[in-house]
């Protein structure tokens, strides 16, 4: 037999096994796992607007400390109460704006296969009571170290003080994102 077709029908084997343990049981507060974003930052946006009447707003923000690898950053996707409401991509962040009352978000890191034994357990929740014309700040934040060939990951998911909230808007970039 060809020896390409050897490689290529080992690839393609290799990628459907990756596909078939890509599959993640997500918490309720997150959303369906095969959605998947595309997402874009921008530097130097304006403040954020207040939530309009009668509303509260999250801010979504990723931290990440460290890059996968020299080309790849974390992309990291938020739910809200079952729904997936967006994504982040290196040190960014988005807003939403919910109903007042109890509301469960969740932070995750969508991986692709290359990268998904590092991070299949990369998912946390939190729950909050929203109150209308609340700003309310949550954070993943994503931190991968090497020791020698060795990959350590680290991923956390919580909410935060305003001021740390600010901060992190003032200094990050706003992200946009699409569904694939």
């Amino acid at each position: 037999m060809n020896p390409r077709i050897v490689v290529l029908l080992l690839c393609a084997s290799f990628a459907a096994t990756m596909q078939a343990h890509a599959k993640t049981v997500l918490p309720d507060a997150c959303g369906n796992d095969s959605i998947k974003f595309d997402v874009k930052t921008e530097k130097n946006q304006p403040t954020p607007a207040p939530p309009a009447d009668g509303k509260a707003q999250i801010v979504f923000i990723e931290d990440e400390n460290s890059k996968l690898d020299s080309f790849n950053s974390a992309m990291t996707r938020f739910g809200v109460d079952g729904a997936w409401v967006g994504a982040n991509y290196s040190d960014s962040y988005f807003t939403v704006e919910v109903e007042p009352g109890v509301h469960h978000v969740c932070g995750n890191i969508q991986a692709s296969a290359m990268w998904f034994g590092l991070f299949k357990k990369a998912v946390d929740m939190a729950t909050f009571t929203a109150e209308a014309g609340k700003v309310y700040y949550f954070i993943a934040t994503v931190n991968v170290t090497r020791n020698g060939g060795n990959r350590n990951f680290e991923f956390g998911f919580s909410q935060v003080n305003d001021d740390e909230g600010k901060y992190r808007v003032k200094a990050f970039k706003h992200s946009t994102w699409k569904t694939k």
